[in-house]
């Protein structure tokens, strides 16, 4: 029955993507968004020339959209990254709207503005924000044979998979059994779950919750919900973050310092890991992965000129928690899955125009890569979305390994 229910609840899980987790209740970063109405105008002839086994100039052009840093930063820093790797005459990028939601005609417009140059033969976009399916449908008008990749899938699965080649989500419903499955490896005995009735009645959110439960029972740990202020209220963020700074330790006062704290949403991940470092608890993962989400804030990590690096975050984080002795009682995935998807959408694209996948849908070769990005084999998997049975062939969810400080 659960099972049933999982694959029901699916559906929407574009919810804790987007409304439920994302960027529409805290910025990422205070740092001024790009332009979103073109993308970049290619570099001249004096650019750096991308390695033997990239693409030389004038073979194609690979387009990627992407939110702002204010709504997106990961992504965007990952589009940056891309541009680095590659040179800015084969990738090329634009943003969607910071409302997008509001706003879908612009999205398209910045869509079809990405395809009007010929030589771009693919487009990524993460986050395929609503407007993604109408813009591909725009630009599959004038050119039917471009490449789609949509990442972080915010509309409806079977729609979104009708338009796009391959589209690509975290493995939000799969979290409801390795998060605390995790949490009892750190030496859990209490696992704390705050959220509040806007997130609980989320289909999604509701589902990992009760996968959740059931593995803590599994695992004879002790399941406890704590109502938090919604930061949407009329308390806002800094009341909803100020009440997970109070309240963690009332919580390690009473059930002890081997309690697992997990919240449903993204502007108390800071308090939460703040909080828990002093208290010495267990914290085992974000409620969106990635060691970019919470953990600089909260540790004082400074990121200046380190913008997309991963393994300096990883190495910082891994130095802050070590000099508390919470190295191995804290976690996160070692890559930010965001990033991630931005990343092996482009190569990708690459193997496709470059003619070595087996025609525009080859999952072997999108395992491979996203497996490589995570870290090697058997780091990621890759789970075809199914609904009642049927399986969308091209719609993946991503779970991948956490990331061990330390270890």
């Amino acid at each position: 029955m659960a099972k049933r229910i999982t694959c029901l609840l699916l559906a929407l899980v574009m919810v804790i993507t987007l409304a439920g987790c994302r960027a529409a209740e805290t910025p990422a970063s205070s740092q001024e968004p790009a332009p979103a109405e073109t993308p970049e105008t290619p570099a001249d002839d004096s650019a750096e020339t991308p390695d033997a086994e990239t693409p030389t100039e004038g073979d194609y052009k690979i387009g990627i959209i992407t939110g702002t840093v204010s709504q997106g930063e990961e992504e965007y820093e990952a589009a940056q990254n891309m541009v680095a790797k590659y040179g800015n005459e084969i990738i090329v990028t634009a943003t969607y709207p910071d409302n997008f939601s509001a706003e879908t005609e612009t999205t398209i417009a910045n869509v079809v503005a990405l395809a009007s140059d010929p030589d771009v033969k693919a487009i990524v976009f993460v986050q395929a924000v609503p407007g993604a399916a109408a813009a591909i449908d725009k630009v599959r008008e004038t050119r039917p044979d471009m490449l789609f990749v949509a990442g972080v899938a915010a509309e409806d699965p079977a729609t979104i998979a009708s338009k796009a080649d391959i589209v690509m989500l975290v493995d939000e419903i799969s979290m409801g059994t390795s998060i605390p499955t995790k949490a009892a490896e750190m030496g859990a005995k209490t696992f704390i779950h705050y959220s509040f009735a806007r997130h609980l009645s989320y289909a999604t959110i509701a589902a990992r919750r009760e996968l959740m439960i059931q593995k803590c029972n599994e695992l004879g740990i002790e399941f406890v919900d704590v109502a938090a202020p919604d930061p949407t209220g009329d308390a806002g963020v800094s009341g909803a973050q100020q009440f997970i700074l109070e309240d963690v330790p009332r919580q390690i006062a009473q059930y002890g310092k081997d309690t697992a704290f997990f919240s449903t949403n993204c502007s108390m991940q800071e308090p939460l890991i703040r909080s828990v470092l002093e208290q010495g608890g267990i914290y085992p993962q974000q409620c969106c992965p990635s060691p970019y989400h919470g953990y600089p804030a909260a540790l004082n990590i400074n990121v200046s000129g380190h913008a997309g690096d991963v393994q300096y975050m990883l190495d910082s984080i891994d130095e802050k928690l070590t000099e508390a002795g919470q190295e191995a009682r804290m976690a996160t995935w070692g890559v930010p899955i965001n990033m991630l998807m931005v990343e092996a959408g482009v190569d990708y694209s690459i193997e496709f125009l470059e003619g070595r996948t087996n025609g525009r849908l080859d999952e072997g070769v999108l395992n491979g890569i996203v497996n490589r990005i995570a870290g090697g084999e058997g780091k990621a998997q890759l789970t075809k979305y199914n609904e009642d049975g049927v399986e969308l062939d091209n719609y993946y969810m991503i779970l991948c390994d956490f990331y061990d400080f330390s270890a």
